[in-house]
């Protein structure tokens, strides 16, 4: 069943326009020995992004020069998502459209520039892809599971924190493996572009399969060529939901904290995105979402709160 909603959500996904994402015949495939860890650069505190300045503008016309503006006038929000990460963003196999936590976001995001939350361009990409469309210009924002950290900030800017996942271990159901320290010399498999597959290496003795999309390590993992997937805890619970042999195990190997990513020449926007999160967190919109897409499979009583600091 979970090969089938996928394959119908690749298909699908493949229409959108402006969407970078392709249909693939096959997960491409990259095996490897994970090499040994290297430092990050410290960035502070990942998580404390830039304040809000002032009162929001309402939705309307956007304060000139700014990049609000610059998408007021064009008519559209173009934001980078998911097409295959079940509760966050994915394809609805039935409707066609796009669902999850991260899109009603994108959506409120859209609803604060012009009072309409439909006015949103969805573009997906793998998580490879999501650092250079923000860099490049080709997208506004992405809203796709995507962590905050030091090495990000140094290329791209984010949001403050919205959810706060932390990346674990699926195995098969008839697995003894209790946590990824039974697993080495077992083949794990990864999304190119993730925290995930960069965490791994920590992990030298685990045999790392890297694909495009997190997706394909499912579709791997069910035919037998992995024998394990590793991911956030939140989009590894999607997996789980849909497949009856699957399941998840061991601690949390990291704290995953999700921001909305942002190119670096557009500070004024985090600001005003930061803006939209404190209204989300404090009118109970936040809790509303959370109930509607991710209750009770990922418990997160309260929204993270935010942290600023940040120099502009």
């Amino acid at each position: 069943m979970f090969t089938v909603l996928i394959a119908a959500a690749t298909a699908l996904s493949a229409c959108d326009s402006g969407s970078s994402f392709k249909p693939k015949a096959a997960a491409p495939v990259t095996s490897t020995t994970t090499p040994a860890a290297t430092r990050a650069p410290n960035c502070g505190d990942p998580v404390a992004s830039f304040a809000p300045s002032g009162p929001r503008p309402a939705p309307g016309p956007m304060p000139p020069g700014s990049f609000m503006e610059t998408i007021r006038k064009r008519g559209r929000l173009i934001a980078g998502v998911s097409a295959d990460t079940l509760l966050f963003g994915f394809r609805n196999p039935v409707s066609g459209n796009l669902e999850g936590f991260d899109i009603d976001m994108v959506r409120e995001v859209a609803r604060a520039i012009f009072n309409d939350p439909d006015k949103v361009e969805y573009r997906v990409l793998t998580y490879a892809q999501r650092i250079p469309a923000l860099r490049s210009g080709a997208v506004d924002i992405v809203a796709d599971v995507m962590t905050i950290n030091c090495a990000r900030w140094a290329q791209i800017s984010f949001s403050s924190q919205y959810f706060d996942a932390g990346q674990k271990v699926l195995v098969r159901t008839d697995s003894r493996a209790r946590g990824i320290a039974d697993l080495n010399g077992k083949r794990m498999c990864a999304a190119k572009g993730s925290t995930n597959i960069d965490n791994l290496k920590n992990y030298p003795k685990v045999i790392t399969v890297g694909v495009d999309d997190i997706s394909d390590c499912m579709v791997l993992f069910q035919q037998g060529a992995v024998d394990s997937v590793t991911g956030d805890d939140t989009v590894l619970a999607g997996f789980v939901a849909q497949d009856p042999y699957a399941k998840v195990v061991g601690p949390p190997i990291t704290s995953e904290p999700y921001g909305l990513g942002i190119a670096k020449t557009h500070p004024e926007f985090v600001q005003f995105v930061n803006s939209v999160l404190e209204d989300v967190r404090a009118n109970g919109t936040w809790r509303q979402w959370y109930v509607k897409w991710l209750k009770p499979t990922v418990p997160a009583p309260e929204p993270p709160p935010a942290k600023y600091g940040r120099a502009l």
